[in-house]
């Protein structure tokens, strides 16, 4: 059934937007009620739709493709009964590329019928040359049936001359630019690729016997399954009943693992390149209290991502820790779609403050980002409400000025407040008493460089904070975007 998304609620919509994330079980009977489990534990990677592709030899291949949460959709056991086999892969959206509040045909897995059979794909990124790709293919006769970028993968693997469907995938990946971790799947096999600069993350799991892909290791988690290794970056994964073969097929490049995911889009119980995200979020508020520290009297986290960063800040501090705001847990994206009224009440409606402990306190608030900066001054309007003395505001990334075409979905770079105001007049726009970003360095060492950037060659990619692209946005840069040093 075709639907719109209810508008985003006003404290979501002054986030970066989580990317996608995929899921992929092969060995086990059912193997979609162990994928839509998955897709569960990444709901936090996309809440906008989601789907399941499974093969059964019988059955052939069966597709389900639903708007809204997995919860909602995938726990029906008369729609589970229509995915059968042992081999699914799933996906989780965000539209980052597409249109948005996108028709049903937009959500993935894409599927395609090849002439040595069909094959499905998932895909976490954005191909920043998908739009001179999708002109090229359209004129060469492809017809799209959607607006998604990764579509693009599909028509190259159809013009590809190579015998298989791995290697048909490798063939069209050559041509690709940008950020990808693909979980695919044949009739027999099950594929994970990354990026050489392996932007996205992307993990290999084994259960009772079953290979498992997924986005993140606390998917993993949820069915039992054990943690094996990341897929490499620019590594390809083919998986079959005898086994797993990997393969490298592309150029070998210095990794630029998305840095952003230690900050906000992972969750913090998963593992990103063998460090805990918490510990990770943790360590960014020492840091902060390092570089940034303030008189207080309480470390209040704003809910959820903040806490781990707020707690690292009072542990190094001395400040004492206190849950000064209380989120509702009950009002989430697709809260139904409120009068005006309401709607003016704003970030009232998911945060609360617990007025008892913030009155007469000086008050430092942990956030882990600044995009627009709308809802960090209604929290400091809230937190004055209830009669706070002071407000100082710590942020656990450094100011985001620079939009990112690998994946997330960033506002214009006009509409990002960093990138117009310096960090004073940031603190004179949010009227708070201080206001400190960690720096970009400081962001290092949490994350384990314990010598903070390398500017000559950054370890991770940090384009959102520091300008720096590690792959060309072309589609971009051909509609007028000015690079850092172009400007």
């Amino acid at each position: 059934m075709s639907m719109q998304m209810p508008p985003a609620h006003p404290f979501d919509d002054d986030k970066l937007r989580e990317e996608c994330g995929v899921y992929g079980v092969l060995g086990v009977s059912d193997a979609a009620n162990f994928v839509a489990l998955g897709l569960h534990a990444l709901q936090h990677r996309g809440q906008e739709a989601g789907g399941i592709v499974a093969y059964d030899p019988q059955e052939g291949f069966n597709a389900a493709h639903r708007f809204g949460y997995v919860r909602d959709n995938f726990t029906s056991q008369t729609l589970m009964k229509t995915l059968p086999g042992a081999l699914a892969i799933g996906h989780v959206r965000y539209s980052t590329a597409g249109s948005k509040g996108a028709a049903i045909r937009d959500v993935q897995p894409f599927f395609g019928e090849f002439s040595m059979g069909g094959a499905a794909i998932a895909h976490n990124g954005n191909i920043t040359n998908a739009e001179a790709l999708r002109r090229e293919l359209i004129e060469r006769g492809s017809i799209f049936q959607s607006s998604s970028d990764s579509e693009c993968i599909i028509h190259l693997m159809a013009r590809s001359l190579q015998k298989g469907i791995p290697e048909r995938m490798e063939d069209a990946l050559r041509r690709v630019e940008g950020a990808f971790s693909i979980v695919a799947m044949t009739r027999t096999k099950l594929i994970g690729v990354r990026d050489p600069l392996g932007v996205r993350p992307l993990v290999l799991g084994q259960v009772a016997g079953a290979y498992v892909l997924s986005s993140e290791t606390c998917a993993l988690d949820i069915i039992g399954a054990e943690y094996v290794r990341e897929i490499e970056p620019g590594e390809m994964v083919v998986i079959d009943h005898k086994g797993l073969e990997s393969r490298f097929p592309f150029r070998r490049q210095s990794p630029r693992f998305c840095i952003f995911e230690h900050v906000y889009f992972s969750r913090p119980d998963s593992i990103l390149g063998g460090r805990s995200v918490y510990e990770t979020r943790r360590q960014i508020g020492v840091e902060l209290a390092r570089e940034a520290p303030v008189e207080a009297d309480l470390v209040c986290p704003v809910p959820d991502s903040g806490t781990p960063a707020a707690i690292g800040y009072s542990q190094e501090s001395g400040i004492p820790y206190a849950m000064g705001i209380i989120r509702n847990q009950y009002v989430g994206r697709t809260f139904i779609e409120p009068t005006e009224q309401i709607r003016n009440m704003g970030v009232r409606l998911k945060l609360n403050v617990n007025r008892a402990l913030i009155k007469d306190k000086r008050v430092v608030l942990v956030d882990d980002s600044v995009v627009r900066g709308t809802t960090s001054r209604k929290i400091k309007e809230m937190i004055l409400d209830a009669g706070a003395k002071e407000v100082h505001f710590r942020i656990a990334s450094p100011p985001t000025s620079w939009p990112c075409f690998y994946g997330v979905d960033t506002p214009q770079r006009e509409k990002l407040l960093a990138a117009s105001m310096s960090e004073e007049e940031m603190r004179a726009h949010l009227q708070v008493d201080s206001l400190k970003f960690i720096t970009l360095d400081g962001l290092y060492r949490a994350a384990g460089e314990a010598q903070g950037r390398n500017s000559a060659c950054p370890q991770y990619c940090d384009a959102c904070f520091s300008g720096e692209y590690p792959v060309a946005p072309s589609d971009m840069l051909e509609k007028g975007f000015k690079l850092k040093a172009a400007e």
